[in-house]
C-alpha cells in the first residue's frame, strides 16, 4: 500500500465521520442539542465542540501549525470544550468545527504521512510521532464520539444511522419486538432472582 492511498483513505473516513457527527444535531431543539444526556454530562453539541478542539490541537499544535482559532493552552484544559455555554450558539460551534476542518485538511494535504510531530500532552516515549499516527488517532477520536452521538440521538428521538441518505422510517412496532427478543434472551441467560 502506498502512502497516498493510505492518506486518502484515512482522510476520506475522517471527512465522512465529521459529517455524521454534525448530522446528529439536525432537527434538534437548542435544549436537546445542549442538555446533558448522561451522568457525566455528555451532550451532542458538546461532542461537536470537543471533536473540533481535538482536531485543532492535533493537526495544529502537534505539527507546529497552530490553529487560527483561539484555543486555551492544553495545560489549562478544564473540560469546557465538552459543553456549550449559554453565550455560544450552535451556529458558532458548527462554524468553528468547519473552520477547523479546513485547517486540519490543509495540514493533511501539505504534509507527508511520515512528517514528524510532537504531542506534548502524551507521555514519553510516545510524544514524538508522525502524521500517520495522528490521523489514525484523530479518526479514532472522531469515530468514538460519533458513536456516542448515535446513542444519544437514538435516546432522544429514536433516529439512528450514519448518513441522512441512509436513514429509514422508524418502525416502532418492529423495534419493540426486536428489543423484547433481546430482553428475553438476557433473562433466559441470567434469570432474575426474586
Amino acid at each position: 500500500m502506498n502512502d497516498e492511498f493510505a492518506k486518502a483513505n484515512l482522510h476520506g473516513r475522517l471527512r465522512r465521520d465529521r459529517k455524521a457527527l454534525l448530522w446528529k444535531l439536525d432537527g434538534l431543539s437548542e435544549y436537546d442539542a445542549r442538555r446533558p444526556l448522561t451522568a457525566t454530562g455528555t451532550n451532542l453539541l458538546g461532542l461537536v465542540k470537543h471533536v473540533a478542539t481535538v482536531e485543532a490541537r492535533y493537526f495544529g499544535e502537534v505539527f507546529d501549525r497552530p490553529s487560527p482559532e483561539p484555543l486555551p493552552r492544553w495545560q489549562d484544559s478544564n473540560g469546557s470544550d465538552l459543553w456549550a455555554t449559554e453565550d455560544e450558539t450552535r451556529d458558532q460551534i458548527i462554524a468553528f468545527y468547519r473552520r477547523t476542518w479546513e485547517h486540519s485538511d490543509a495540514t493533511i494535504n501539505e504534509l507527508p504521512l511520515d512528517a514528524p510531530g510532537h504531542v506534548p500532552w502524551w507521555p514519553e516515549p510516545y510524544a514524538d510521532t508522525n502524521l500517520f499516527a495522528i490521523m489514525v488517532h484523530v479518526l479514532g477520536e472522531s469515530i468514538r464520539h460519533a458513536g456516542h452521538a448515535d446513542i444519544l440521538r437514538e435516546g432522544l428521538d429514536g433516529r439512528t444511522g450514519l448518513r441522512a441518505e441512509h436513514e429509514k422510517q422508524i418502525d416502532e412496532e418492529a423495534r419493540a419486538a426486536y428489543c423484547a427478543k433481546i430482553e428475553q434472551a438476557a433473562r433466559s441467560a441470567a434469570p432474575i432472582k426474586a
